[in-house]
């Protein structure tokens, strides 16, 4: 939940971009879907678990932007048509391609932040910055595994982007429309 949580705090700024209503909440959505995926370290770890352990490469900026890079052509060559249709822009190719990697990075970038915050107490140190630089980065602000963080931030983070997102669709309407 809490990784949830801070992929939609990261992507608030969707909601002020130049985009119409619909483009900004598929940004949203493509960060939080990507805001637990560094955590596939703990699937990866059970079938080899000589090679990966949780908070390894899976928890790096350079395996989130790889991934990133992949998961935004993938997106780019299989929904650029439908993207372009359920929203009021055109949206080619390219433009799908960075607005999905960009997306997919937030939500990434999220989580491995998340985990700087709050790793160290229970769990492997997160070195964020490796194969650049060896050496762990947490600040142990926060303990994870608390539920009432977890269901209080993830609950705060929906009612905001419900706030926001409101907002963002009747001051785009008013002003597509004409109104005040």
């Amino acid at each position: 939940m809490g990784h949830l949580a801070m992929g939609l705090l990261w992507a608030l700024p969707a909601w002020w971009l130049l985009w119409d209503e619909h483009a900004s909440a598929l940004f949203v959505v493509f960060a939080v879907l990507m805001a637990p995926f560094p955590d596939v370290d703990t699937f990866l770890s059970t079938a080899f678990p000589n090679a990966v352990h949780h908070h390894g490469v899976t928890h790096t900026i350079v395996f989130v932007v790889t991934i990133s890079v992949v998961a935004g052509a993938i997106v780019a060559a299989t929904l650029t048509d439908r993207i372009d249709d359920w929203t009021a822009q055109r949206f080619e190719t390219g433009r799908t391609f960075v607005f999905a990697t960009v997306a997919f990075a937030v939500g990434g970038l999220s989580h491995v932040f998340a985990d700087m915050l709050s790793a160290p107490d229970i769990s492997t140190p997160i070195e964020p910055l490796w194969p650049f630089f060896e050496g762990s980065l947490g600040i142990d602000v926060l303990y994870y595994n608390n539920p009432w963080w977890n269901v209080g931030f993830l609950s705060l983070m929906i009612v905001v982007h419900l706030v926001v997102a409101y907002s963002a669709f009747d001051r785009r309407g008013a002003s597509r429309t004409g109104g005040a």
